[in-house]
């Protein structure tokens, strides 16, 4: 467990900021982030901030084994070419240690109790499963780290000298428990290099509201309706009741997560780094593909870029880049968790790039596409949400089949479309899409003074929804966020 809402809002986050532009240089602001970053990952978990330094030191010594390339000047009288060869065969060792040491942390932590699970079922065995806590944030720190070995084996760029900067750049608060991925040549200079404004700090401020307004006022109302559908009992879950869940998570789970990005960046901005966007508007996408352009866009950069790119991407073919699509999306939903149903969704993401690739679905009318793509959507993350496949496949029959209008499952719908429901489903959508801020921007570029009218009032809106977020935290409850368990 980490911080509570409130405890990091009043106490941790304006100190440590506070400190941070009194201290006069970087390697003193480095130095403080270090500090509070583990501070902040090992208030709940003190156990595992051993397991991040043991990630971080690892991997630097790693990378800048793999950073060496003076294997044919190791011997100015030896043959030059076996000295390349020799120090190319030690940096590709290295590199294949990095890989196996990073992703054995995953296996360990995240997959034993489920490997073992499958091989007692397989086997007839009945092998002690080792239960261990899942680390939060392994998935997103691990990646990270292998983005930087990756970086320097291929050349992208230079091995870290200094192990505190590579250990700043896997464990900063910021992004530490959910992303966005960074990739280590994004955010390099920046390590050395950054600087903190005024307007920084006030724009930082103003995305950190918005992110915290998506998870207080949306992405918690929309857990509470879908939680209590997926609790309910079988006969009290018709067709209303299945579509009000599924549309629920859509909304929970993207302003839960882009809501959490947007807490991330803002913070950075605060503190002198830049990260790129990770969500642009998912749910207005026309096709499978183009949603993945747009959600969670971190990590299927990542993929894109260190395993569907090595697989040969579409350099070798259009029935290969099928084949390598499907790998990708079914070993993304394997990253999200050690369940079959992330298994399966992320199948379905495979099946449906697959499927875009043969037919011209990209073809289709705007409206058509666009039907089809959140229809898609909701029915992956269906599955994602079920705590079983038998349950998403019971969900997913009364979705189209669950005519049934008895007492307690209309009861159950009239209680689920509250107006409360209504008008958070409501703000939701508005939220979800870009057609406002649209229509703000076009006022803007073409009525005089309006610019700096609306600059005054998005940052007076910023404040308003961070005031009406923090009392709705000060409720009380523990909301964490979706992707803290993966």
């Amino acid at each position: 467990m980490v911080f509570s809402s409130l405890a990091f809002l009043c106490v941790f986050l304006p100190v440590i900021f506070l400190l941070y532009v009194l201290l006069p240089s970087t390697r003193a602001k480095n130095g403080l982030l270090i500090v509070a970053s583990l501070v902040f990952y090992a208030y709940g978990e003190p156990v595992y901030v051993v397991l991040l330094l043991i990630s971080a030191a690892l991997n630097w010594i790693l990378g800048l084994l793999i950073g060496s390339r003076d294997g044919a000047r190791a011997d100015p009288g030896a043959n030059s070419h076996a000295g390349a060869r020799a120090g190319t065969g030690r940096r590709r060792t290295a590199l294949i240690v990095a890989v196996i040491v990073n992703l054995g942390f995953l296996v360990v932590f995240k997959y034993s109790d489920w490997l073992v699970s499958l091989a007692n079922t397989a086997l007839g065995t009945r092998i002690a499963a080792p239960h261990l806590a899942l680390p939060i944030g392994i998935s997103f720190y691990t990646f990270q780290a292998l983005s930087y070995v990756i970086d320097v084996y291929r050349g992208t760029c230079a091995p870290q000298r200094n192990f505190f900067k590579l250990l700043l750049f896997i464990s900063l608060f910021f992004q530490l428990l959910a992303g966005p991925i960074i990739k280590y040549h994004e955010i390099e200079e920046q390590l050395s290099t950054r600087k903190v404004t005024a307007r920084r700090v006030a724009t930082g401020l103003r995305r950190f509201a918005v992110g915290l307004a998506k998870k207080a006022l949306i992405a918690i109302p929309m857990a509470a309706v879908v939680n209590a559908i997926y609790a309910a009992p079988r006969t009290q879950v018709n067709i209303v009741v299945a579509w009000v869940a599924a549309l629920a998570f859509l909304a929970q789970i993207y302003f839960d997560f882009s809501g959490y990005t947007d807490m991330a960046i803002g913070l950075a901005s605060m503190f002198g780094f830049s990260y790129a966007e990770n969500f642009d508007h998912p749910y207005i996408s026309r096709s499978i593909r183009e949603f993945w352009r747009r959600w969670h866009i971190s990590l299927s950069s990542w993929f894109t870029t260190y395993l569907y790119i090595p697989l040969g991407g579409n350099r070798k073919g259009r029935v290969r880049a099928v084949i390598n699509r499907f790998i990708v999306f079914t070993l993304c939903g394997l990253w999200h968790g050690a369940d079959l149903t992330f298994l399966v969704w992320g199948f379905f993401q495979g099946f449906l790039m697959m499927l875009e690739e043969l037919l011209p679905i990209r073809k289709l009318p705007k409206a058509l596409g666009w039907f089809y793509a959140f229809l898609m959507v909701c029915l992956g993350f269906v599955v994602f949400r079920a705590s079983s496949v038998a349950q998403a496949l019971f969900m997913l029959r009364q979705m189209f089949a669950g005519f049934n209008f008895s007492h307690l499952s209309v009861a159950r719908a009239s209680w689920m479309l509250n107006p409360l429901t209504v008008a958070v489903f409501i703000v939701a959508i508005i939220a979800s899409t870009p057609y406002a801020r649209q229509l703000i921007d076009y006022l803007r570029a073409r009525v005089r003074g309006l610019a700096s009218a609306v600059r005054v009032a998005s940052y007076a809106g910023a404040l308003a929804l961070f005031v009406l977020s923090f009392l709705s935290l000060s409720v009380g409850g523990y909301h964490p966020f979706i992707y803290f368990r993966f």
